[in-house]
């Protein structure tokens, strides 16, 4: 759903994350406020200034680390995101946003140990946390000695984490195709080069690092996946995804609670600014990883455009990506956009507020969506009239290319039909698997469309 450029869904945001590197630290400019003690505690030193500024922006390390921390424990508890029995898995990149949401999850399951430890009877068991990286220098072209560079630094920031330990999952992105790694980067390869468009071939790696994450989560018996999107992230997917024509999907990858996935996707950072983030890596000491990018030079497509716009209004007014996600939550999220209900009492609390709060329809009064072959993003009701066409049609490249948003067919489909069959030659057998799940589920939905219109007449 890292991170994130259209929403990041890797945690972390492998090239968001190195803009934010390149953005001046909040403290950068100020340095140690020596002599001003901190708002919040007025007893330390302050060392880091808040999102806001002024002077109600200094805070000392400690009260700065708390105020982040609690921002995340809010979103978690409000949310009921995790449960005792969870087995969490958290998506990372070695960026500063999944940095944190690592240390995060690993503080949280620290205090459930020592409650645990300390309870006599000890009726609850604490979550489980696993870290999974997604290897993607094949699909990026870049040599392996990269990749491998990466992968050790990210086990060495694993293995030294506090116990219990945290099982690493390293996996390529081209496993999606096959366990001979060699045809999968292949294939990989070639699935990416017939993507003429920048932003589609962005956009498109961003879905297989998705649908790799999710595999990851499932064969391992994961319950919960945990992303680091943060505000800013989430500020240029809005503008981004308006601007490709996904306004209607726009609610769904937006919220802090994801469940259209098999493996429901999480966003506890979503309230903490990135600047924040890479402030708080600085105070604790966490080293910036070299994370993999495809070239130095600049790059081109919306996703781009859109991130150097955002950093132009951030400059001017730092509140700006604050206020778009705080208008973009204004859109009424779909059903799927909280967790199933489940035993623990206290998360099904947190799902009914949240339902009370948006007006969030249950699912037995709403009609089932009805999803993107290839994103996931629910469709609108104007694709209809291409399922109804295709809906009895058994030939699969035809069907894949019905059950396509607007935004996918523009950006990623080839522009000539007669290599429609040849892209889809190309895809994964996950993603392939989703089309025919997906087709099925389209033919149910237009049959209950059907019904209701005939009903009412």
């Amino acid at each position: 759903m890292a991170c994130g450029k259209s929403l990041c869904q890797s945690g972390g945001c492998h090239k968001y994350d190195e803009e934010v590197d390149k953005q001046t630290p909040l403290t950068a400019t100020r340095g140690l406020i020596n002599g001003n003690l901190c708002v919040k505690c007025k007893a330390s030193t302050a060392v880091a200034g808040g999102a806001g500024g002024g002077e109600d922006g200094r805070f000392c390390a400690d009260c700065f680390r708390g105020s982040l921390f609690g921002k995340f424990r809010l979103a978690v508890t409000s949310n009921g995101m995790i449960s005792p029995s969870d087995k969490v898995l958290v998506a990372f990149s070695g960026g500063p946003s999944s940095r944190v949401a690592l240390q995060f999850v690993r503080e949280m399951q620290d205090k459930a140990l020592k409650n645990f430890e300390a309870s006599r009877d000890k009726p609850l068991p604490v979550f489980g946390v696993g870290v999974a990286f997604i290897d993607e220098h094949s699909a990026l072209s870049l040599p392996p000695e990269d990749g491998d560079e990466v992968v050790e630094h990210i086990k060495t920031i694993v293995s030294d984490l506090a116990p219990p330990g945290k099982e690493l999952h390293v996996t390529p992105l081209g496993s999606l195709y096959s366990s001979h790694l060699t045809d999968g980067r292949s294939k990989l390869k070639e699935l990416l080069d017939a993507v003429p468009d920048d932003t589609g071939k962005e956009d498109l790696l961003t879905y297989l690092r998705m649908l790799c994450l999710q595999k990851v989560a499932v064969e391992n018996g994961y319950s919960k996946l945990v992303l680091g999107s943060c505000t800013s992230t989430i500020a240029r997917h809005v503008i981004s995804a308006t601007v490709k024509g996904q306004g209607y999907s726009l609610p769904a990858d937006i919220q802090y609670v994801d469940a259209r996935w098999e493996v429901p996707v999480l966003l506890p950072l979503r309230d903490c600014l990135a600047q924040e983030l890479n402030v708080l890596c600085q105070l604790d000491g966490l080293g910036r990883l070299k994370t993999l990018a495809a070239s130095d030079g600049p790059r081109s497509g919306i996703n781009a455009l859109v991130s150097s716009f955002i950093s132009l209004l951030q400059e001017e007014n730092p509140s700006r990506e604050c206020t778009i996600v705080r208008t973009a939550g204004k859109l009424t999220p779909f059903s799927f956009d909280r967790l199933p209900d489940v035993d623990d009492p206290k998360a099904r609390l947190a799902s009914q507020r949240r339902q009370k709060k948006f007006n969030i329809k249950s699912d037995e009064s709403t009609l089932p969506e009805s999803f993107c072959s290839l994103c996931n993003s629910p469709l609108h009701k104007s694709d209809f009239p291409r399922l109804i066409n295709y809906a009895n049609d058994q030939h699969s490249a035809d069907v894949f290319d019905a059950s396509f948003c607007s935004s996918c067919r523009f950006q990623i489909l080839p522009s000539d039909s007669s290599s429609m069959e040849y892209f889809y030659s190309l895809l994964p057998q996950p993603m392939i698997a989703g089309s025919k799940i997906s087709s099925y589920h389209d033919r149910r939905l237009l049959r209950q469309v059907i019904s209701n219109l005939i009903f009412c007449f």
